[in-house]
């Protein structure tokens, strides 16, 4: 019999370029270093470029900690053409004659930042009643969706030469949808929108210029996914605590949280947060 291959652990930074899925890149690199278990924190559409936050192995299991942060995109916003994708790869289903000036755009993305109240369009892969909305969109079925709030930390827009195509950037809660949000201020200046050549720069700690290929992306220590976090280096009583799954609970967990607890070689032992204004164990990490 053949010996199993050793299990991978770790971080990859990936620049996803166009023309495949997220999903693809987690394909990809399963096969690259023979590990089954990889994901990734926040997808990206097919057209869409930029920064994947992938887990390997063990490190999957930290990536909630990874996929609530902000989030920055660079975005191309095309006024008066709308498409049934939101995006520059649908069909065309209307057009609007619109005329509009820089101060009408800013003082529209300047409504459309803060907290605001987003629709999940039927592209999004949202579940609603255990189905994909994208599945039920090529079905031809469109359902009622809830408005969700998300927060909009910065609607930078800036115009081209083309006075109907403005150039974005935008910091924003998980689950922001830009396309949305593109519809959303073409809907504001009296007409419609869609987006194109989408690119995320940045998820939370992590910066795209971090990024590489599949093919020369390297494997980053298990703590790098939570680098974000506080840390906190267990002593030599509270190792078998925190390893055995107890909770923490002491002055260095007095904060809001998470906290990444390693130990005094800075391997990750096991994430702790607060629920409810109690300290809570999130993820303990096998040996």
């Amino acid at each position: 019999m053949g010996r199993k291959p050793a299990t991978v652990h770790g971080m990859v930074l990936i620049d996803k370029p166009a023309g495949i899925t997220s999903h693809d890149v987690v394909a990809q690199l399963r096969k690259r270093f023979g590990e089954r278990r990889i994901g990734h924190a926040g997808t990206l559409d097919p057209d869409a470029t930029g920064l994947l936050v992938i887990g390997v192995g063990k490190a999957t299991r930290l990536l909630r900690f990874a996929t609530a942060s902000f989030k920055t995109y660079e975005v191309e916003i095309v006024l008066g053409i709308e498409t049934d994708t939101l995006d520059s790869s649908g069909q065309v289903v209307a057009e609007h004659r619109m005329s509009v000036g820089p101060a009408e755009v800013l003082e529209a993305a300047s409504a459309l930042t803060g907290k605001i109240e987003q629709i999940p369009p039927m592209v999004s892969a949202r579940r609603v009643g255990g189905r994909r909305l994208h599945e039920l969109a090529r079905e031809g079925i469109e359902v009622d969706r809830e408005a969700r709030v998300v927060q909009i930390r910065k609607f930078d827009i800036r115009p081209t030469d083309d006075p109907l195509i403005w150039r974005a950037v935008v910091d924003c809660s998980a689950g922001t949808y830009i396309r949305t949000l593109g519809a959303d201020l073409g809907i504001a200046l009296q007409g419609g929108a869609h987006i194109r050549n989408l690119r995320r720069t940045r998820s939370g700690v992590f910066d795209l210029q971090e990024s590489d290929t599949v093919d020369k992306a390297t494997l980053q220590p298990v703590l790098e996914l939570v680098r974000g976090l506080d840390r906190v280096v267990l002593t030599d009583e509270e190792m078998p605590l925190v390893r055995n799954g107890g909770r923490l609970v002491n002055e260095r967990t007095e904060g809001a949280g998470p906290w990444a607890l390693t130990d005094s070689s800075s391997n990750l032992i096991a994430v702790h947060e607060k629920i409810d204004d109690q300290v809570v164990v999130g993820v303990v990490l096998p040996d």
